[in-house]
């Protein structure tokens, strides 16, 4: 009798925050460049046209460590993007302790589950270029070795979680792989983040529905932005290539000021507007500078970004013209 081998299992992975900005860029990147069935962990609902039959929805609050651990029996991942956290800074200014518990304790619940449950399971912890807080001039371009001097309670919050999770690599052995990323915009981020705070503006304004005058908070900033879509193919190199242990910057090395990004919103309205400064859009403390060096990331896996600056905007931008339409 002819004996043939089983079809190898699919390869499982799991996504937290699968429903929050970067977690939906993520999921589609993942379908369209791998055949790995998706978990999708999430407080918030997928949109029905990412769906699919190797997509499982998981509705789970990783601050309940029952149901943590009952939703990693149950896939018994290959692969983790942890993506899930309160990722607002003024909202961790108002709810400091709010923004710590969400970020820290819902970690550690996935990973202490993760460790019995699925113990060779290489876990991507999604941390954040705000750690790095007041970078001298002489540390810029940001690495990895630059010190942290946080100036806000989410930039804490992820200073937490990048060392939790080399902790429990040092510990017990989990192939956790730590990526600090620099700023991501893209369609589909909330307005409270300054590129989508000036398209959905200016998309309002084009229709009537606010004045002709546009509100903004400080413009001098510079950031190293980088589109959520070529971050999240960034995350895909990460955990298949990355080195278990090891921390990565995820970046483009280029800085923008916020107000060559508003010119830039300005340029490409279809009216005139007026430009305001509202007090209330100030952090209490900002950074002045953040530009990432990523040329570890760069060495391990081959990635840059693709898409250039200019079309993520236009792109920002048509995202909430078609928002305001629809809400009209």
């Amino acid at each position: 009798m002819e004996v043939t081998n089983a079809p190898a299992a699919p390869v499982r992975a799991l996504v937290t925050g699968a429903g929050g900005f970067v977690g939906r860029h993520l999921l589609a990147h993942l379908l369209d460049s791998t055949d790995w069935h998706v978990y999708c962990s999430t407080r918030a609902q997928v949109r029905e046209a990412q769906l699919s039959e190797r997509m499982s929805m998981l509705p789970c609050d990783l601050l309940d460590p029952e149901r943590t651990r009952q939703m990693v029996e149950q896939v018994v991942p290959g692969f983790v993007f942890h993506l899930a956290a309160q990722s607002n800074v003024q909202q961790a200014f108002k709810d400091p302790e709010g923004t710590f518990t969400s970020n820290v304790v819902g970690q550690l619940n996935l990973l202490n589950a993760l460790r019995t449950v699925a113990p060779k399971a290489r876990i991507l912890v999604a941390c954040s270029s705000e750690q790095y807080g007041l970078v001298r001039p002489e540390d810029t371009p940001i690495d990895e070795d630059v010190p942290f001097r946080p100036n806000n309670p989410y930039a804490v919050s992820k200073i937490a979680q990048d060392a939790l999770a080399l902790q429990h690599f040092l510990s017990w052995g989990q192939q956790t792989i730590r990526v600090r990323a620099f700023n991501h915009i893209g369609p589909g981020q909330s307005e409270h983040f300054v590129a989508s705070a000036f398209a959905r503006q200016v998309a309002r304004i084009e229709v009537g529905l606010q004045e002709p005058v546009l509100q903004v908070g400080n413009l001098e900033a510079e950031r190293d932005f980088t589109d959520v879509r070529d971050m999240v193919k960034a995350y895909l190199l990460a955990i298949t290539k990355g080195e278990p242990g090891e921390v990565y910057n995820i970046g483009s090395g280029t800085a923008h000021t916020i107000q060559s990004l508003l010119d830039a919103f300005l340029s490409a309205s279809k009216v005139p507007i007026e430009v305001r400064h509202d007090p209330t859009r100030m952090r209490p403390s900002d950074i002045p500078v953040l530009v990432c060096d990523a040329s570890r990331f760069r060495e391990r896996t081959g990635w840059a970004p693709e898409i250039p600056f200019e079309q993520t905007l236009l792109d920002i931008l048509d995202y909430w013209r078609g928002r305001v339409r629809a809400e009209t």
